[in-house]
């Protein structure tokens, strides 16, 4: 379902098409209630049966990338909510093309799902470096909306909501790399967070 919002959010941010962008605001809840959903089964598992070492760990990792699932429906909902206001304004042509941002998003999200799936330690590492390229593409979009905003002044707020389409796909980016951290944790029990900074 979180993979199906995405894909719907980089076509309306591809198509400018606000009223798709309204059927992913519309349909949040959705996510919403599975999440709730899963929680509530995982915490009924953590009271009636008290699981130990790798059981546990699972449950937390669960718990966790639940979460995380959650918080990437956000940003897509996020992203509508964006293309709702670029929609309304005449786009600049060939100004930033988001395509290439979107699919190394998307195929983090998918890669991070299927390491979950399979367990698959190598597929959770790789995630990682994407994300590393996501946030060049940001940092790129900034410099070119930054300068497109010193020449277009009368289109501050179509900039500034196409600015904020790319903070939301690099934020979607860092929820998967969160999501191959807790796979790691659930296969190795090492918690990799923050590891990067170090």
């Amino acid at each position: 379902m979180v993979e199906e919002r995405f894909q719907m959010a980089l076509k309306a941010v591809e198509d400018n098409d606000s009223e798709l962008a309204n059927q992913i605001i519309k349909t949040d809840y959705e996510i919403d209630e599975v999440e709730v959903e899963i929680e509530e089964e995982c915490l009924k598992v953590l009271a009636l049966h008290q699981p130990v070492a790798v059981d546990l760990r699972f449950l937390v990792a669960v718990i966790k990338i639940n979460n995380d699932l959650e918080r990437i429906g956000d940003q897509a909902v996020n992203i509508a909510e964006r293309v709702g206001v670029t929609a309304k304004f005449e786009p600049i042509d060939n100004f930033f093309d988001y395509s290439s941002m979107g699919e190394k998003v998307q195929a983090m999200l998918k890669m991070s799902l299927d390491a979950l799936i399979n367990l698959d330690m190598d597929t959770a590492y790789k995630v990682a470096t994407l994300d590393d390229e996501v946030d060049d593409i940001k940092s790129e979009a900034y410099d070119r909306i930054k300068q497109a905003i010193q020449e277009n002044p009368d289109k501050v707020g179509y900039l500034i909501n196409l600015l904020l389409i790319s903070r939301h796909l690099e934020r979607l980016a860092d929820h998967t790399e969160n999501i191959a951290e807790e796979i790691i944790y659930l296969v190795e029990g090492e918690i990799v967070r923050h590891m990067k900074q170090e």
